[in-house]
């Protein structure tokens, strides 16, 4: 007997038909945007090397800054500068910041003595330290993060080809034995196979401070953080929002170019984190929200759907397409995640990815839901 579906004298079969429609959905995320960046390969091809002016902004940072930033100080690379805004510090960064402002000629420290930051989080900062840059060519990252190896600078300036404006990097997270530690680098790679996929298909949506270039001119051209400096966040994501075009917008996957900071130690850090991040989404594009909403309510409806299809299917026929659809979409997600743990140093993480997916899943809604209740403006 043939399986045939009869949507009309069986109502409980629409259960079945939204299920076939969302996994269709997540299926096409995967291998049409996440695809490019698991399986994709680095085409940018720049050999030249324009002077570039790499800016930091820290607050209270003293640990990270002695740790990383001779990391930044000595790369290979013939013509950079180091711009360090230390934005009112009260710890003390300053005697350390002096010390290697002494030590290493290219390095600038900006000293903010006062607290007048009238922006909201660090963009402030961040504008004095752009428009205090030397050179057109900028590369930002954060205090507490460190390169891969000292072919950071020239692994991302190498996306600057044609006429690109914008080159979006990685920023992982320090592995650690710990299930949060994993959760977190999980939740790291599939947001980088959404924007990085996104912006790999000409839909650039957003990238991350922690690694992320663009010109100068390109700031000055759009306003820098004037359209959204009442929000706290914002200075990585809604500035590539607004400023990021399919043409002039490019991905760096060289792993030389990736940099790695040490993640949250608890839930909750993670948690109000994860919450300031996101407060920012309800800003971007409508085409990009509407975008990033579908995939996000397919994904929970997949889960949703698989159960309540099983509790109340008809006949042993619908069990089994449902647990082949559940089983496609799942190895779809474990490649992803192989292929793309593999360019991102985290080779084993794809194991724990159908586990951490359901707990993305079903924590995102918490996330964004506790945004509506609470904001705080912070530094960082």
């Amino acid at each position: 007997m043939l399986f045939t579906i009869d949507f009309y004298q069986e109502p409980r079969n629409l259960l079945f038909l939204l299920f076939l429609v969302v996994t269709i959905i997540q299926l096409y995320y995967f291998w049409f945007y996440h695809a490019r960046v698991a399986f994709g390969k680095n085409k940018a091809s720049q050999t030249s090397t324009p002077p570039v002016s790499v800016v930091i902004c820290a607050k209270n940072e003293f640990e990270n800054l002695k740790n990383n930033l001779p990391l930044i100080l000595e790369q290979d690379y013939p013509s950079f500068e180091v711009i360090l805004v230390n934005d009112y510090s009260e710890d003390d960064s300053f005697f350390l910041l002096k010390s290697l402002e002494e030590k290493y000629k290219h390095f600038r420290v900006i000293n903010l003595r006062e607290n007048v930051n009238f922006f909201a989080g660090k963009k402030l900062a961040l504008a004095v330290g752009i428009k205090s840059a030397k050179n057109e060519f900028l590369l930002l990252t954060d205090a507490d993060c460190r390169p891969a190896g000292n072919q950071w600078i020239r692994t991302m300036i190498n996306g600057f080809v044609s006429e690109k404006e914008i080159v979006l990097g990685f920023g992982g997270y320090e592995p650690e034995k710990s299930f949060l530690n994993k959760l977190i680098r999980f939740d790291t790679i599939a947001i980088a196979l959404q924007y990085m996929g996104m912006a790999l298909a000409g839909k650039p949506y957003m990238g991350v401070g922690r690694n992320l270039a663009y010109k100068k001119s390109l700031f000055y051209r759009i306003g820098g953080f004037t359209s959204h400096y009442k929000i706290n966040s914002g200075d990585d994501d809604l500035f590539v929002n607004q400023a990021a075009t399919g043409n002039n917008t490019v991905v760096c996957l060289n792993p030389a170019g990736f940099t790695y900071s040490n993640p949250k130690k608890t839930f909750w850090q993670w948690f109000r984190q994860k919450k300031r991040h996101m407060s920012s989404g309800v800003y971007y594009r409508k085409g990009d929200k509407i975008r990033l909403g579908i995939y996000s309510l397919s994904g929970f409806l997949f889960y949703t759907l698989f159960v309540l299809t099983l509790l109340f299917s008809v006949s042993i026929e619908f069990i089994a397409a449902t647990v082949g659809l559940f089983l496609w979409r799942i190895i779809s997600l474990m490649l992803m995640h192989y292929y793309s743990g593999k360019r991102f140093m985290e080779k084993k993480l794809f194991l724990y990815s159908p586990i951490f997916d359901v707990l993305i899943i079903f924590l995102n809604p918490l996330f964004a839901i506790s945004n509506l209740f609470y904001r705080k403006n912070k530094w960082k």
